[in-house]
């Protein structure tokens, strides 16, 4: 008890893993919905409602790989906790052996909880195209990545990238309306009542980049979710007649690519 106590209440609240849990349930909706879209030959025939079917395939049949994926992450979280919580009692004896193990315990276990977010998120998103279990599915999108690991690294620094760009020009662009309107007589608006202009401008661009990054994290998982389907089609269909490529049309010109009935 003494422990919990000690730890802060937003990381205590992560042991309870709904956290955790709440971010996969997000994830395997939406990449159940781009997979069926990737999927789906004649897009024509995508179903309206395909988020509120996507939900309801996630409830039904993948809330235990949610819980155990959850469960990996919120453990880890657990551990990193508990190294705090010891670095914090060993501070006052000053060994320099010791505070070189806690730091390299710290490290190993921060760098595992990015590691194993990574691989829930490629293993819910071959479970939304395939249904396994969350084991099967982890294995097999490790292996596929593995198999373009070229692919993967250009892909996700150039998309990491690209979405802090976005996020940063949306916040400016937004922070520069805000300070026309708040901090300077350009507008008609009355802003003798305010006594620091630039306060709400700094509010609303951190209200800003906290949006635009939850808005963007949907695009992020796209992008995932698409990748991984595009290397499985590469992999699995040749274009030919029996096996004809999945991809959009415009997917195939960017890569070269044709069935060959077209």
């Amino acid at each position: 008890m003494h422990f919990i106590r000690t730890c802060k209440v937003s990381t205590c609240l992560d042991f309870s893993g709904w956290p955790f849990f709440a971010s996969a349930f997000g994830q395997m909706v939406l990449a159940s919905v781009f997979a069926q879209w990737y999927w789906t030959f004649n897009k024509r025939t995508l179903p309206f409602f395909a988020v509120t079917a996507a939900l309801g395939r996630s409830l039904r049949y993948h809330v235990g790989t949610l819980a155990f994926g959850s469960l990996i992450i919120a453990i880890c979280r657990i551990i990193r906790v508990a190294l705090e919580y010891l670095d914090h009692k060993l501070k006052k004896y000053d060994n320099e052996l010791t505070k070189c193990i806690m730091c390299f315990l710290k490290c190993f276990f921060w760098c595992l909880e990015k590691f194993l977010k990574f691989i829930n998120k490629n293993a819910y998103i071959m479970c939304a195209i395939h249904g396994k279990n969350f084991c099967a599915s982890a294995k097999d999108a490790f292996m596929l990545l593995m198999r373009n690991i070229v692919r993967v690294f250009v892909l996700d620094k150039v998309t990491d990238f690209l979405f802090f760009l976005s996020k940063v020009l949306v916040t400016l662009g937004v922070g520069a309306v805000s300070y026309v309107i708040f901090a300077t007589d350009l507008t008609p608006y009355d802003n003798s009542g305010l006594n620091y202009g630039v306060v709400p401008v700094v509010i609303i661009m951190i209200c800003t980049y906290l949006i635009s990054s939850i808005f963007f994290s949907v695009y992020s998982m796209a992008v995932d979710t698409l990748f991984l389907c595009f290397l499985e089609d590469c992999e699995r269909n040749d274009g030919s007649s029996e096996k004809p490529y999945y991809m959009s049309k415009n997917l195939m010109k960017i890569f070269g690519k044709r069935n060959k009935k077209d």
